[in-house]
């Protein structure tokens, strides 16, 4: 009597599971799908039944350093994080191998595709836009695991030096190309305002001539500007 019970005991210690809330059991009695099983505690049939644990929970997937050239001809080098997380455990466990690593391949080559396909331009001053396009194509590849792809963020994005020195020219040159813009647009301005100043004053050409230098030598510090009796004269006339 007391080795069946032992028996007993021991088949039932065996046969109860615990899952926790963020966890799923797919079991398979003699090899064949029987259903999904947790949270909580349950019992399967030893020997016959074999259970594989899901997690729900978001999972975070680095995609390591990919060699691409870009639309426009440019070797880059980018690297890549996808969250992503199982919301059918069946499909997770029966229509792939390994979900983990056919997701990671899978971020690997859409990140080699999306990159490929981008100018140097959009990948650098439209890194939404890119990562967009990522979560499109990873989460659409991934649906019929019964994975969801939540957020895929391109991480860093390395170019050569020569690039590099590249675009800090062309950085400058736009900085460069701005402030002139600001300065003739301040020019524009106080030409505007010359020109009212002359109007109110009778529009005389010298005066004109003379406020236009006044302007210019009041951009200079420490500077002393003496006005001749001509001048004044021709204030005093207007």
């Amino acid at each position: 009597m007391l080795p069946f019970v032992t028996f007993l005991v021991v088949v039932l210690i065996a046969s109860i599971r615990i899952l926790n809330e963020y966890e799923r059991g797919v079991i398979f009695r003699l090899g064949r799908f029987s259903s999904i099983k947790g949270p909580g505690i349950f019992l399967i049939i030893p020997l016959v039944d074999r259970m594989e644990k899901v997690d729900l929970r978001i999972v975070t997937q680095d995609v390591p350093p990919q060699d691409v050239i870009t639309k426009d001809n440019v070797p880059v080098k980018v690297d890549a994080v996808v969250y992503y997380k199982i919301t059918n455990p069946q499909k997770a466990i029966i229509d792939v191998e390994n979900f983990r690593k056919a997701t990671a391949q899978i971020s690997q080559t859409s990140l080699r595709g999306v990159v490929g396909a981008s100018d140097l331009d959009e990948i650098l001053a439209e890194r939404k836009k890119v990562n967009d396009k990522l979560h499109e194509v990873i989460d659409e590849a991934t649906d019929p695991w019964g994975i969801k792809v939540t957020t895929v963020e391109v991480k860093h994005v390395e170019i050569p030096a020569s690039m590099q020195r590249s675009i800090a020219k062309q950085a400058e040159a736009e900085r460069v190309k701005r402030g002139k813009i600001i300065l003739a647009d301040g020019e524009y301005q106080a030409a505007q305002k010359l020109k009212e100043a002359g109007e109110i004053l009778g529009a005389s050409p010298i005066i004109l001539r003379y406020l236009e230098t006044l302007t210019d030598a009041a951009r200079e510090e420490n500077t002393t500007i003496l006005f001749p009796m001509e001048l004044l004269q021709i204030f005093k006339k207007n």
